[in-house]
């Protein structure tokens, strides 16, 4: 019996926040198949992701970013901001390089897609529990593809929102404040940026590294 208290002392706790109930089941079917860690509870939401960690404070937090109520890197903060020490995973599908430098940038100590292998998963959880980062190598090459580039300033990822809703330069203008002449600056300077021949192609540009949302 002491043998399997220490067993259960030993385990590393893990808070799984994912709005997909299988999803939530998978990640619990691989981590608890491991000796050495064990989910000790799940959230659909961001606002159930914090209460779940005030209630359990889990040793590591698998945080997916596609969440109901709020952005999972949001969520991240707002538990970093109270739980200061706390150690988050990003887990997700979002593979754009804007969005793995905001998560890096707040605090998360890995970003892991969710095409890895359960292994790999499991690896990183025990690393990120030991207190180094993990940072798996085509994550960190989608970082440094665009490292050199200038980014969009929030002023014109303004205008590609209206854009991508299908504004027209005079309604961008009126909605912003500004003169045409100026979305049509801005406008230029984002096709340059992200090496886009047209607004559409700056959209699926934009979308697809997370400077926007479609």
């Amino acid at each position: 019996m002491k043998q399997d208290e220490a067993v259960i002392v030993n385990q590393i706790l893990v808070l799984s926040v994912d709005q997909l109930p299988l999803m939530r089941e998978g990640i619990a079917t691989v981590i608890n198949a491991q000796p050495d860690m064990q989910v000790v509870a799940h959230a659909s939401s961001a606002h159930e992701a914090i209460r779940r960690f005030r209630e359990h404070r889990p040793d590591v937090t698998l945080m997916d970013l596609s969440l109901p109520d709020m952005n999972g890197i949001d969520a991240m903060i707002a538990i970093r901001k109270e739980f200061p020490k706390a150690r988050i995973v990003v887990f997700t599908t979002f593979e754009g390089d804007i969005e793995i430098r905001r998560a890096l940038e707040a605090g998360a100590r890995s970003y892991m897609l969710k095409s890895t292998q359960p292994n790999d998963l499991a690896e990183t959880i025990r690393q990120v529990n030991a207190g180094k980062k993990s940072v798996p190598s085509e994550v960190a090459a989608r970082i440094a593809e665009h490292l050199s580039e200038d980014p969009l300033t929030e002023r014109e990822v303004e205008v590609l929102k209206f854009a991508m809703s299908g504004n027209r330069n005079r309604d961008i203008a009126d909605r912003l404040v500004i003169s045409e002449e100026t979305v049509k600056a801005h406008m230029k300077h984002i096709l340059e940026k992200l090496g886009a021949s047209d607004r559409t192609q700056a959209v699926t540009i934009a979308a697809r590294r997370g400077i926007i949302h479609l």
